[in-house]
């Protein structure tokens, strides 16, 4: 009977150890993402860019066509359907939406046209078709195309698959997080 109450203790002790194991190194882990996150570190999961570990940097000027930012998405009706059908991950952003990665390819008073690729003041923009279904087969609609009002900007990425300004037009610049500086990525 001690026998066999000893090897109960020692199964709950051995329970015990691990349990505390795994709490420390995910505290840790934790801890190690609050703390990277508010220093401006961000990890990108997403093939739209490179995957893995990014900075925020605080621009020391104004956005410019060609800059990579983090950019929030903007709270409209538009950004929670991409939510509902994935292609936004939760995160910090209004909505509960992670930052996105972007290209900004227009700025205030640029012309953009979109039909079967994207075209800024006229000139086409790479690697810029327009998906009509998504992965899924669901219907895409595209950005009806003009000229990028004040304050905002016109994102995209290069990525085919990438949902950005093709389909929900432009981000207020006042979303923008800072220019996007790649830290350890992988791409695949």
């Amino acid at each position: 009977m001690k026998m066999r109450h000893r090897h109960k203790v020692l199964r709950r002790m051995k329970r015990l150890v691990w349990f505390y194991r795994i709490s420390s190194v995910s505290l840790v882990t934790l801890g190690l993402i609050v703390l990277l996150g508010g220093q401006g570190f961000r990890v990108n999961l997403t093939p739209s860019e490179p995957l893995g570990l990014w900075r925020i940097v605080k621009p020391d000027r104004p956005i410019v066509v060609g800059d990579l930012v983090f950019i929030c998405p903007p709270n409209t009706d538009a950004m929670r359907e991409a939510r509902a059908r994935g292609y936004l991950r939760f995160g910090l952003c209004a909505g509960h939406l992670a930052p996105l990665i972007k290209t900004v390819v227009a700025t205030s008073g640029q012309a953009i046209e979109i039909a079967d690729d994207v075209r800024v003041d006229g000139r086409p923009l790479p690697h810029s078709h327009v998906a009509r279904v998504d992965g899924q087969g669901r219907e895409m609609v595209p950005y009806e195309g003009g000229v990028v009002p004040p304050g905002a900007v016109f994102l995209h990425s290069e990525f085919p698959g990438s949902f950005d300004s093709r389909y929900f037009g432009p981000s207020p610049m006042e979303g923008i997080l800072g220019l996007a500086r790649e830290v350890w990525t992988y791409a695949p």
